[in-house]
């Protein structure tokens, strides 16, 4: 008797001993057939025994997954590193634990260590991109008339920072404003 009913569109399609081989070889167990393919336990073991498989101990199993595991991880880790700019203590915070768990792991998925050096112009290059993104729609805002006050209060800078990446982005800024008493003409004695 089956207590855990299959998943809905999950079944294979015929339950046949060279599907469930096939699967069972690729990394699957016993108990992950039965709930796909809806068969009871000893069913799903007959159709892997008619099908001629060598069937795993558990430890085996473990130590499968645990590869498998490994692999999934050094993976995700090189793409972080070589994708996202990510540092080794990054990586370790990540999942690989340690430093050197990362650095190791990087070279099993083929992956080649990055200098300090490297990794700065990796992240410098980054941060100049993100930073003459901002510049130019700062720009765009304030040539539409958005005053540089509302601006550094909108995007949370101060106004000598607006003013700053106003001017990298090579902005023509508009004359000052006067606030006060209109000045007189001034009397020559």
């Amino acid at each position: 008797m089956n207590p855990n009913p299959p998943p809905a569109g999950a079944e294979i399609k015929a339950a046949t001993a060279s599907d469930l081989r096939e699967r069972y070889e690729s990394g699957a167990t016993v108990a992950q057939l039965v709930a796909v393919s809806g068969l009871s336990y000893g069913t799903v073991l007959n159709r892997l025994h008619e099908a001629g498989t060598v069937m795993r101990t558990s430890w085996q199993t473990r130590r499968m997954r645990d590869l498998q595991a490994r692999q999934n991880l050094a993976a995700r880790l090189r793409r972080l590193y070589e994708q996202h700019g990510a540092t080794l203590t990054e990586l370790a915070a990540a999942g690989a634990g340690t430093r050197r768990a990362a650095r190791r792991l990087l070279i099993e998925a083929g992956g080649a260590p990055r200098t300090t050096r490297e990794t700065l112009r990796i992240r410098s290059a980054a941060e100049r991109a993100a930073r003459e993104e901002l510049s130019a729609s700062l720009r765009a805002r304030y040539e539409a008339g958005a005053s540089v006050p509302g601006l550094a209060k909108e995007f949370s800078y101060s106004v000598a920072t607006v003013y700053r990446l106003l001017h990298q982005a090579g902005t023509r800024m508009r004359p000052q404003h006067r606030h006060g008493p209109a000045r007189g003409t001034r009397k020559r004695s």
